[in-house]
């Protein structure tokens, strides 16, 4: 036998290269480098600087220094929603992490995906209220998805690859994940991608095709079906879906506070939006319903008033991916649990298949709609003071930027006129705090907002009050070239308390005046503000100036720019129903103007 005719000798199989080994602060910017993140808003302390070294070197993430932890916070959840991915902020230990909890909470309401990754103090000093203690996991527990305390190196890449995952799968939502500073400083074999186990974890996203047929069957037997949408629509990126089953349907379409932008304005089966400061059409709608199609909504009380009286005839289909919100508050007749974007495809041809060639008959309910479109149109009357009526400021920074801006609005009066007066023909281009409801929301989320979405200009809609609370992330602003614009509705008070103190505390406007806008004395004089902060600032006292110095700002993309509306103090959001109230009162309407004001 030659040595040609040998058989081969098997080679062994190549050995693996060895995983590199890294700190676990090295595998935190790694982890989030292989997730795709690009972008990372926060501010570095003791027990998290571990992570700030090798931050420092990473080429593909973008870390934004914020002027405060809420600013990070608020920052990743405007990131999340203009983007629909998931907005990271990263914090120390102690008042760091607790400063993250409001809009950790604010996340938590709204189902925003964001991932908070705070410092903890080194596990051996756990529980001896050591410097910049706090027990952040347990303190976050009740508003977030779920909290991670790591302790191993190892487990790192593990923890963030699972907070990614929960944060935007299912219901999205926000996610802590806590690194005590010896797991930061231990060096481990990096491994990726880890294996992640999530015990319990299991979104259902497929709906039940029975449930799907008996829903389509309800759509096809209605005299006055209403699609109640709210933002899972916005979450599930299922706008597209929506409308193919609305013109399928011929149904009306309210959409909440947060869906607003989910269905256009523009299409002729909108009715606007329902609530405690809806449209009446809107809130009649779902009040003399037979059938309410809830998609993605959470039968909020804001949009319900007393919930024993509302919509009292109508059938409920309920659609979440949230199990834990079906028949929370309204017992559905026909409920769906799974993704909005697969129901919606289903229920469309579904209802199809059950209507066959005939579209059910529903004119009556039609007419009966567009006569309360003809009798109540949302509107507003002239400040008799002299000064500038707010809703005519907003209404026009909307018809000069157009449905391709994005618009974050912070909380109270200025809020819901944002919500009414503009008119939003997309999905996320409406941002706000709906069901936190947290004044300082608008700045730092039009911040995250803008790093999102950089080719499109991103308004903060700010009240003098809330402006205040989170104006230093203008500063971040400026240094980070973020050329947000931010106009600030100034009726020099708390403007949505002085408003309930009119109607129902007989006018006794107790600790609301602020000072800020009306007559000489401004405290603080907000164009000096900003331009301490290095913005272009404009102050506008004249409707007549109005235009041009909006135009001013969308011209201005080299900085932030802050215009300080003075309006008038006297205004107020319309219509309105009182807390705790029946939604039906068309009668109400017509015997309590201006409770209902209409344009002249």
């Amino acid at each position: 036998m030659t040595a040609d005719s040998l058989p081969a000798v098997p080679r062994p199989p190549a050995r693996a290269s060895a995983a590199p080994v890294l700190t676990g602060a090295q595998a935190v910017v790694r982890s989030l480098e292989l997730l795709g993140v690009t972008d990372v808003f926060g501010l570095p302390g003791g027990a998290i600087l571990p992570v700030y070294d090798p931050l420092m070197d990473s080429s593909e993430l973008r870390h934004i220094l914020v002027r405060h932890e809420q600013g990070a916070g608020h920052a990743a959840e405007g990131y999340a929603a203009a983007s629909n991915k998931v907005g990271v902020a990263i914090a120390t230990s102690g008042p760091g992490a607790t400063n993250l909890v409001t809009a950790i909470a604010d996340a938590y309401m709204d189902s925003v995906p964001i991932v908070c990754i705070t410092g903890q103090v080194f596990s051996t000093l756990m529980g001896t209220d050591a410097f910049q203690e706090a027990d952040i996991v347990g303190i976050t527990m009740p508003i977030t998805k779920h909290s991670f305390l790591v302790k191993d190196a190892s487990e790192i890449p593990g923890a963030i690859a699972a907070a990614f995952e929960i944060a935007g799968t299912g219901r999205p939502g926000p996610v802590l994940v806590d690194i005590t500073k010896d797991a930061q400083q231990a060096e481990v074999p990096f491994v990726w991608p880890p294996k992640i186990d999530l015990p319990g974890y299991r979104p259902v996203t497929k709906a039940h095709g029975k449930q799907i047929q008996a829903a389509a069957q309800l759509l096809t037997e209605a005299k006055k079906p209403v699609l109640y949408v709210g933002g899972g629509v916005i979450r599930s990126q299922s706008s597209a879906e929506l409308l193919a089953l609305a013109e399928s349907t011929g149904a009306p379409v309210v959409t909440t506070l947060m869906a607003r932008g989910a269905f256009p304005d523009s299409h002729a089966q909108h009715l606007g939006m329902p609530g405690m400061h809806g449209t009446v059409p809107a809130v009649l709608a779902l009040q003399e319903a037979d059938l309410l199609v809830s998609l993605g909504a959470r039968f909020d009380d804001r949009v319900t008033g007393k919930a024993a009286l509302f919509a009292p005839n109508a059938k409920v289909v309920h659609v979440d991916i949230d199990p834990a919100e079906i028949s929370k508050i309204r017992t559905a007749d026909v409920p769906i649990v799974g993704d909005l974007k697969d129901v919606l495809i289903d229920l469309e041809a579904a209802f199809r298949a059950a209507s066959g060639t005939t579209t059910p008959d529903i004119t009556e309910w039609w007419a009966f709609l567009d006569g309360l479109k003809d009798e109540f149109p949302l509107g507003y009357t002239q400040p008799t003071d002299g000064l500038m009526s707010p809703q005519y400021v907003i209404q026009r920074i909307g018809e000069l930027t157009g449905p391709e801006g994005v618009y974050a609005a912070g909380v109270g009066q200025h809020q819901m006129w944002a919500a009414q007066f503009i008119k939003y023909e997309r999905p996320n281009a409406w941002l706000n705090s709906g069901g936190a409801g947290t004044m300082g929301y608008s700045v730092p989320a039009a911040m995250g907002a803008k790093v999102a979405e950089p080719d499109r200009h991103v308004w903060a809609i700010d009240g003098d009050g809330c402006f205040q609370m989170t104006n230093q992330e203008l500063a971040t602003c400026a240094i980070n070239n973020i050329p947000i614009k931010v106009a600030i509705i100034n009726n020099s008070s708390l403007g949505m308390v002085r408003q309930w103190q009119t109607l129902f505390y007989d006018g006794r406007y107790s600790h609301t005046n602020l000072n800020t806008g009306h007559g000489t004395v401004r405290i603080p004089d907000f164009v000096k503000l900003a331009e301490a902060y290095g913005c272009l600032a404009i102050r506008v006292e004249k409707e007549e100036d109005v235009d041009a110095a909006i135009q001013t700002a969308l011209e201005t993309n080299d900085r932030p720019v802050v215009i300080d509306f003075v309006v008038s103090a006297d205004a107020m959001v319309w219509p309105m129903v009182p807390q705790g109230v029946s939604n039906s009162y068309v009668q109400y309407a017509r015997d309590h103007a201006p409770a209902f004001e209409q344009e002249d």
